[in-house]
């Protein structure tokens, strides 16, 4: 294929200004290597990130120290994010712990960490509102961006962070996202303590479940006290697509119609909600997902291994994987294609461990004793922590 005479030359193209596009420009910029990310979205701010996240040691605090991020990133932590109750849906706490500052996921609001990894980067490396249409190898491992609003870049090295439905994804796996049998409702409680006291005081100031084996409900105090609650159906895949969601009551009803039995406080997480109910099918790429190398072009993040979100992996890895990379790209920047090749194989691994591991989680919390079955698992982890 010929070049586009009017396309710019972009040496390092990362699509997507998500966790691990964010990481892999920070950690590149740390080590004197430009790149430059294209972002669909018109600004940092066009939407809220919303949600807490969990930064485990060994992966996504890896890739805060590599970018030169770490105590930036302990100035936003949450405290008291790392607590835990467990509880039943008759409303029976059966296991808690307390968040003593010594654990090593601590948590954060996902737009504060957005913002930190943002701060890292040049004024020019993000350009929002480049949507793009299509990309397509020109040889010799080049390849060439369209954008959405006009325009195209070429690319010695582009690099797929743009999430689960990527663009750049078709270019080396015909691999798709498949529904995973779960289905989420999002809704927030705002000022708990004063406008909704008993679930503030049932779910605590971290992160709680509460599961039957069918439904569940995970919800985290947020940095600004808020509730952000989900509530989880094991359902066909057009179960939401029957829920009317602009009707906010009628929502909550048809959401809760399997909830009968539970207890009328988390129930309550649902019914007493502010704002509306937002619906979210999850997904999940095959677990072991990979492709045959080619040059010029590679994923990270969800693009690259797209996981149900029950183990708290999915973060984590999109920003080790960005860490990774730039590693790589540090290492050999006089061969781009060794680099990847090398970071594409240990993350084949690494992502085919996690998916494992968050597919097994994904069925004890929807399976027959799911409540009893987690309990003796925190248990034993706790019972494996030595004394401090």
């Amino acid at each position: 294929m010929t070049d586009d005479p009017q396309a710019e030359h972009v040496p390092i193209a990362i699509i997507g200004a998500g966790m691990s596009g964010l990481a892999l420009a920070a950690v590149l910029r740390a080590n004197g290597v430009e790149a430059t990310i294209f972002e669909a979205e018109a600004s940092a701010d066009a939407r809220t990130q919303g949600g807490m996240l969990d930064i485990h040691e060994d992966t996504g605090q890896a890739a805060l120290r590599a970018a030169g991020l770490y105590d930036g990133f302990r100035a936003i932590v949450h405290p008291g994010g790392q607590e835990l109750r467990l509880i039943d849906r008759s409303g029976r706490i059966r296991h808690q712990h307390s968040d003593d500052g010594s654990g090593g996921r601590p948590e954060v609001d996902r737009g504060d960490l957005r913002t930190l990894l943002l701060s890292a980067l040049g004024p020019d490396t993000v350009r929002w509102g480049h949507k793009i249409t299509a990309a397509r190898p020109l040889g010799d491992g080049r390849h060439e961006v369209i954008f959405a609003a006009g325009g195209s870049v070429i690319a010695d090295l582009l690099v797929g962070g743009d999430g689960a439905w990527s663009r750049i994804r078709p270019l080396l796996t015909d691999a798709l996202p498949a529904y995973a049998g779960i289905s989420f409702v999002e809704t927030d409680l705002q000022d708990p303590d004063t406008r909704h006291p008993e679930a503030a005081e049932l779910l605590g100031g971290g992160f709680v479940i509460a599961l039957d084996g069918e439904r569940g409900i995970l919800a985290h105090r947020e940095t600004d006290d808020s509730l952000h609650v989900y509530t989880a159906v094991r359902a066909p895949e057009d179960w939401l697509d029957g829920i009317d969601f602009h009707r906010t009551e009628a929502a909550a009803a048809a959401v809760l119609a399997s909830f009968g039995d539970w207890h009328p406080t988390l129930q309550s997480l649902v019914t007493d909600a502010d704002g509306p109910a937002v619906p979210r099918k999850i997904h999940a790429l095959p677990a072991g997902t990979r492709w045959d190398h080619r040059s010029g072009v590679t994923l990270i993040g969800d693009a690259a291994h797209l996981m149900s979100p029950f183990a708290g992996e999915g973060a984590n890895l999109a920003l080790f994987d960005g860490a990774e990379l730039a590693r790589r790209i540090i290492e050999q920047p006089d061969d781009l294609d060794a680099a990847v090749q090398a970071y594409e194989g240990e993350m084949f691994a690494r992502a085919a461990d996690m998916a494992g591991q968050t597919d097994a989680q994904m069925r004890l919390m929807f399976s027959p004793g799911a409540m009893d079955n987690l309990v003796a698992l925190f248990e034993g982890f706790a019972a494996e922590q030595p004394p401090q």
